[in-house]
């Protein structure tokens, strides 16, 4: 099958892939298997051969239930630490009276701090290094993406009362619309939920009642998981048939970004749901040569105005092949997605300068205020 079609959806064939069942005997390091999902403890895991340990991971992330929860993972110092300066953060937002939104959930309810990775390391340079020296976050990526991955990070607080996201599946495609998502081809698809890895870090005690993030063990494995989370009958099952499990502090869970997963809704009283959300993301996701294609567009534009009278599908090719067509890597604190889940691309700014005869001079300035959302100061 060379394209995947969204007439296709059937929750009846998810059903068939969620038949599956974990298998204990394949997860041996694992202390118990638990809703489905394989439950490691930490020092097990640090006295274990690490490519055994990697070899199961694999296993879980892909062919398994796509999920695995590690206890202990780091102590407690460091995530006391750690959290005081995301509070700090938080803080710093809410006096300046900015809010940051959420790509699942309704914002302002909770709070998000995006570029948590680098606002931590200027901020608290020492407290970050003891942070993301943990061996277990190395080699749980390391296992999925290989070497040379890349981290970044957002912190996520679920606050008393505060309502969870919807169900989703997550970055590459988890965060383009469904008709962007059909024009990739089926082996896209596939080759999207192996180019990041997932992570949250709980920086609280998390019984089920704070809402930790609920999942749907095995349903990475659907083809068409990226058309289909949005469905009304995807998401009703998910939410009637999901695994929460309770967390500790310190307490890591990573999963295949392809499963179908929602942070839950907070019905304590008291507790302040922070989650550390760790994105990885594989080297293999970046073009070979550093280029302009700001200073491209603006060359370009006065031909493509005359161009657009006559050939507008050449319009578009000479676009695709001119500016920067994906969205990410951005600034989510200043380019926020308006009406969708991803802001506007360099090449929608071209493209908009195009069909609405911008001038020259009107194309540079919005380029240069594109290019200065995206930047993290």
């Amino acid at each position: 099958m060379t394209w995947l079609n969204p007439d296709e959806v059937r929750l009846d064939d998810l059903l068939t892939v969620l038949k599956d069942q974990t298998d204990a005997t394949d997860y041996p390091l694992a202390e118990r298997i638990e809703q489905q999902v394989p439950v490691y403890d930490a020092a097990r895991l640090r006295a274990a051969d690490p490519r055994t340990v990697q070899s199961e991971f694999v296993r879980a992330f892909g062919a398994g239930p796509g999920i695995v929860v590690l206890k202990g993972a780091f102590g407690n110092e460091v995530v006391d630490a750690t959290t005081a300066e995301y509070n700090r953060l938080i803080d710093e937002q809410r006096r300046s009276g900015t809010a940051a939104g959420d790509h699942f959930a309704k914002p302002g309810a909770n709070d998000r701090v995006w570029n948590a990775l680098e606002k931590l390391a200027v901020g608290a340079p020492s407290v970050f290094a003891a942070y993301y020296a943990n061996d277990l976050l190395a080699l749980v990526a390391t296992a999925w993406l290989g070497p040379a991955y890349q981290v970044t990070s957002q912190v996520n607080v679920v606050n008393p009362g505060g309502e969870g996201q919807t169900v989703h599946r997550d970055y590459h495609l988890g965060f383009q619309s469904d008709e962007v998502a059909a024009q990739y081809p089926a082996h896209v698809h596939g080759l999207s939920a192996v180019l990041t890895l997932q992570g949250a870090v709980a920086h609280c005690d998390m019984p089920v009642e704070s809402g930790p993030t609920l999942y749907l063990p095995h349903s990475q494995k659907y083809e068409l998981g990226y058309l289909a989370y949005r469905r009304p009958d995807f998401s009703e099952y998910s939410v009637e048939h999901h695994v929460k499990l309770p967390l500790e502090k310190g307490d890591v869970v990573f999963f295949n970004p392809a499963l179908f997963h929602a942070a839950g809704s907070n019905h304590s009283t008291d507790i302040k749901r922070m989650a550390n959300l760790l994105q990885i993301s594989s080297a293999f996701g970046r073009a070979m040569e550093s280029i302009d294609r700001a200073r491209m567009a603006s060359a370009v534009y006065p031909v493509l105005l005359e161009l657009a009278q006559n050939d507008p599908v050449a319009v578009g090719n000479v676009i695709a092949a001119t500016a920067e067509g994906y969205a990410f890597p951005t600034n989510l604190d200043r380019d926020q997605p308006i009406g969708g889940l991803a802001p506007q691309s360099q090449a929608d700014v071209l493209r908009q300068a195009v069909a609405e005869t911008w001038s020259p001079e009107q194309l540079d300035r919005a380029l240069t205020e594109h290019a200065g959302r995206r930047r993290t100061h």
